[in-house]
């Protein structure tokens, strides 16, 4: 392993503050024809975000899928390796070397920096729903980005990005600031992608949720009209 590792780790790993718990009720998932829906405290039958957001690119992801499979399983697990070390990283936890392997670390150690302008973390990995907008799904992390409270979601990819490319993430996250103000109170005004590439880029999205109410509305009424 880079002997960098143990510097970088060891000796200039933030703390991060951790703001008192907002009390959020955990959902029951279920699988309905291969989509995914979460029950809603009063009963709804409510979609997930991600469902609903990738609805209209679900037949070119699943098109690559079928002819990539081993590239498909490997993207799946980076992803979900990877939000599980950021996750331990913003929780503290100080064994991070000896959990993930070292391209997981690689990709954590380009983005740390940016990581870093993450505190006073509200929430991670919770449930979140709207009965007005009928969404439902787990946000990645709701935080202070920067001074201001966000809507913070991490990516793995590829190749860089375009801001037109990943219209899909802005609506995810607009969705989320949407139930989280629904849910709390708390209105959110940003929303951040953090994307770590595999060539050793990364790229920070910062926006406001407002620019996307728009679009996210279209798609949800399009997946509506096609699940009457």
């Amino acid at each position: 392993m880079n002997l960098g590792y143990d510097y970088i780790m060891n000796m200039t790993c933030k703390k991060f503050t951790h703001k008192d718990a907002v009390d959020l009720q955990e959902l029951e998932r279920v699988e309905v024809n291969g989509s995914r829906y979460y029950i809603s405290p009063q009963g709804t039958r409510l979609p997930s975000v991600t469902t609903v957001v990738g609805w209209e690119k679900r037949h070119f992801f699943a098109e690559w899928r079928r002819k990539n499979p081993e590239e498909s399983r490997r993207v799946s697990t980076r992803g979900t390796r990877f939000h599980s070390l950021v996750e331990d990283y913003i929780n503290n936890k100080d064994d991070l070397k000896e959990r993930y392997t070292p391209n997981l670390l690689d990709l954590f150690l380009s983005l740390k920096s940016d990581i870093d302008r993450i505190d006073n973390i509200r929430a991670q990995e919770v449930p979140l729903w709207s009965e007005t907008i009928g969404l439902a799904g787990r946000v990645d992390c709701i935080a202070e980005f920067d001074g201001k409270l966000s809507v913070i979601d991490f990516k793995t990819s590829k190749r860089r990005k375009t801001k037109d490319e990943i219209e899909n993430y802005f609506q995810q996250a607009t969705a989320y600031a949407l139930m989280w103000q629904e849910r709390t109170g708390e209105p959110i005004d940003t929303i951040v992608i953090l994307m770590t590439c595999d060539d050793g880029t990364t790229q920070v999205f910062r926006e406001s949720p407002m620019n996307f109410v728009g679009s996210l509305y279209t798609t949800i009424q399009n997946y509506r009209k096609e699940h009457q």
